[in-house]
């Protein structure tokens, strides 16, 4: 019995999740209510009061659910066999590929970027992508930087400025496709803004297929 009811209380958390997430995209974060939430759900306000102690905390755990895109892109090692460079792209490729193929990471980016505001009881969500960027433009200043040295190459930018450039250019595409898919490619205006900026820094490299060993051949935004 017990087992059941956790299990319950289980399914009902994840309601709520869902229903928090459809709300927050279609009219916005600061414009839902929990009440709303709750009756999206099918469930009562206090079951929402029983899982989550405010909007904030409703909010984080639909962030927690997906790894979102740069969250992650970009681990590597200083294992001089590997490319650093080459890592990072396989990484944002493989981010921006899951924008374009899974609904819920597509979905959860659109509120994150486009239906949240810092206010109020939001506040405290600012936290959560303050640390996600800085680590994610961390990784990239590590990488450029041990590329830089192996190539024994002055950046055009100090490694610093140029982590947080690249972060910018991938995060801005992402959100700029969000706001129209049918624009462009993203996985292939990725990949190839990617090597410019690279050029850009003074690097060599050539247009590599980074996702080849990742993206499905079907895949509609491979181009």
């Amino acid at each position: 019995m017990a087992r059941r009811t956790k299990e319950e209380a289980l399914a009902t958390r994840h309601r709520l999740i869902d229903a928090a997430e459809i709300l927050f995209q279609s009219q916005g974060v600061s414009r839902t209510s929990l009440q709303q939430i709750a009756e999206q759900a099918g469930a009562t306000r206090g079951a929402v009061y029983w899982h989550f102690k405010d909007k904030a905390d409703l909010f984080n755990a639909m962030m927690e659910r997906v790894t979102l895109p740069m969250e992650n892109a970009a681990r590597f090692t200083d294992d001089p066999a590997v490319d650093p460079l080459a890592v990072i792209e396989a990484g944002m490729v493989g981010a921006l590929r899951l924008v374009t193929t899974d609904p819920q990471v597509r979905r959860v980016f659109d509120v994150a970027t486009h239906k949240v505001e810092y206010t109020g009881e939001m506040a405290s969500v600012q936290l959560r992508h303050l640390e996600a960027r800085n680590s994610c433009v961390g990784d990239f200043e590590k990488a450029l930087r041990l590329a830089a040295r192996r190539a024994h190459l002055k950046l055009t930018v100090p490694a610093a400025v140029a982590a947080q450039g690249l972060h910018a250019l991938m995060s801005g595409l992402i959100q700029n496709w969000l706001l129209d898919p049918e624009a462009f490619a993203l996985v292939s205006a990725g990949r190839r803004t990617f090597n410019v900026y690279l050029s850009g820094l003074g690097f060599e490299r050539s247009l590599v297929r980074a996702d080849a060993a990742i993206a499905p051949e079907h895949s509609p935004d491979r181009r």
